[in-house]
Formats: structure tokens, sequence, C-alpha cells
């Protein structure tokens, strides 16, 4: 149906109206939508970007392999294994550091949704000591206990709670990895 008015012809539907969305508008929605998948994808994400490498401790027991993730930078090490779900049964990550951190620094459990044991290691890659850390869901990190370390460590391997009491591996233990001289491990 057309409807003059003043002079200008419209065009009048009665079954549904037609209109351009607003490009802003449009935008936010998708941000909307995408947004929470991002959230969720985040941690999996992550995991895939950081290197894996072969390790291999070496226990009066015999040595015991595990494939671990590597957290080299500041932020890898922040991240830690936050959000995870699950830790397959022979993985875990290895925090590295440029120098020695010094005793009583420490990890949180924060945002950590599965327990824990951690082994900080010396720089021949000797385990100096062994805690287990459980799950903190406080809101603020702040809130959650920090499991320290006695004495300088140059890396710490966090494996799933309960590995190293099950393999009987212990502090005086020692830690091989790719990089890493491992003589101190022969």
């Amino acid at each position: 149906m057309w409807v003059h008015s003043m002079g200008v012809a419209e065009t009048l539907t009665t079954s549904r109206r037609t209109h351009t969305p607003n490009p802003t508008r449009r935008r936010l929605l998708k941000g909307m939508l995408v947004a929470p998948l991002a959230l969720w994808w985040q941690p999996l994400a992550w995991a895939a970007l950081l290197p894996t490498r072969p390790l291999t401790i070496h226990s009066r027991q015999g040595p015991h392999r595990l494939t671990v993730e590597v957290a080299n930078s500041s932020s890898e090490r922040s991240q830690g294994l936050m959000e995870r779900e699950s830790l397959a049964r022979d993985a875990g990550m290895l925090f590295l550091y440029d120098v020695a951190q010094p005793a009583r620094s420490g990890f949180w459990m924060y945002r950590t949704r599965i327990p824990l044991d951690i082994a900080f290691l010396d720089a021949e890659g000797r385990i100096n000591e062994i805690h287990r850390m459980q799950p903190c869901r406080a809101a603020s990190p702040s809130d959650c206990p920090v499991t320290r370390a006695e004495a300088p460590y140059h890396a710490a391997l966090e494996v799933n709670a309960g590995y190293f009491e099950a393999r009987g591996i212990q502090p005086g233990d020692c830690v091989s990895w790719p990089a890493q001289d491992g003589s101190a491990c022969r």
C-alpha cells in the first residue's frame, strides 16, 4: 500500500518491520556473546601456549617420567595451573627462574581447583622440600595461604597431590629436564 504524505511516497508494511541495526549495538551484542566463551576458553588456550618438556625425577625407586608445561615468564608463573579442572596423571608444571628465589617466597593456590604437591628445587635440580597445597576458593588472592620455601630455590615442580608420596620421592632426590645440566642426578 502506498501512502502519499506531503508529496513523499512511503511503503507501509503490516506483516514485518524493517530497520537497519545500529553498528554499535551490533558490536555490543556480539561482545556479550563472545566474552563468556573467551573467559571459559582462556585457561585452556593458555595451557596450549606453554611449551612442554619431558622431565625425569631420579629417586631410589627408579626414574619417574613426566611431561611438564614450562612456565618461564612472570605472567606464565602467575597463571600457573589456575582454573584447571584436572591434570593428567604423569603431568605437571615446572616453574623456572633465571635467578635464585629467596627463602620464604612461595606459591599460592588462588583460583586453582585441584590439590597439588610442590617440590622446590636447587640450582642442580635437587629437591629441597616438598609440600601439599589445597585449592583456594577465596574471592581475593590475599585470603589464600602461601606455601613458602625454607631455602632459596631455582625451580619449582607442581604435580597432582600425592604423586611424590606414592612414588617414594623425597627431598634429596634429583630432577632433570632438557636444557638443564642434570649432572647432579647421575
